[in-house]
Order: structure tokens, then sequence, then C-alpha cells
């Protein structure tokens, strides 16, 4: 007689928080590295699924795809550097994101650092791992 398998109930997996990263293309790659980096911790309750794009890139549709990229995601997170403030690709990602009502969080990627923050992209937060992990955490699922 064959024994019976059991099954269990599956169990939902988890929703993670889609982020798009803004950042100085030119200077602070290393940020957005960071942040995809720690996207990996088993703990972490957020995926990088888009990043920043440098803005003088080949392609000629660099606006309309960062729109598509930034729509796409739950929220963006500006990686803060000295002139984070004044790249233009930055300046211009913000304004979609306002633009679509995607909310944006400003992080300090650099440890004892007073930078300007980016003009229209909210509050400065430290960047710490227990902060990133509040700031990008899934929203509350919606009772049915």
């Amino acid at each position: 007689m064959p024994t019976a398998v059991r099954r269990s109930t599956p169990r939902p997996i988890p929703r993670k928080t889609h982020v798009f990263v803004s950042f100085d293309f030119d200077r602070d790659r290393v940020l957005r590295d960071f942040v995809i980096g720690q996207a990996h911790n088993p703990d972490s309750p957020f995926n990088v699924t888009n990043w920043s794009l440098k803005e003088a890139a080949p392609m000629r549709t660099w606006l309309a795809e960062a729109e598509r990229r930034i729509a796409r995601c739950d929220v963006v997170v500006v990686m803060i550097g000295p002139f984070t403030y004044r790249a233009p690709g930055v300046i211009k990602e913000i304004a979609i994101t306002r633009r679509l009502g995607v909310p944006v969080r400003q992080v300090i990627g650099y440890r004892d650092a007073s930078p300007t923050p980016v003009p229209g992209a909210g509050r400065l937060y430290r960047w710490s791992w227990p902060t990133l992990k509040t700031l990008l955490a899934p929203p509350p699922r919606r009772a049915a």
C-alpha cells in the first residue's frame, strides 16, 4: 500500500518593495552598488528593480525610459552624495517621481556628510540598515 503524501499549505511569499535608485551617475555609482548589495540580505524588505540611467546615454528616449522604470516601482530612493543636488539626471528623475506620485526617500550616502538635499525630494535620512529597512518596508496589505 503506497504511503500518503502530506502536502503542506504553501506559505505566501512576502511581498517586497520595488525600489528605483536615483544617484549621481558620474560620481556615486558605489552608493547604488551598496544599496543593491543590501537588497540581497536575507531579511531585506525590498529589491532594487531599477536604477538611474545616465542621462547622456546613447538612448534617445532616456526620459521616457526613466519614466517607465519609475512608474513600475513602489518607491524611489535618492542616494545623496556631495553633488547629487545638482546632477541633471537626478533632478529630472525626481520631477518624474513627483508627477507620477511615487514616494521618494533621500538617504545620505556617506558617513559624516552634510550634503545639500535634492530640491523637491523630501526629508534626508542617515543611512543605516535599520533605517533603510524601515523606509523601504512594503506597505501593509489592505483587507479585502
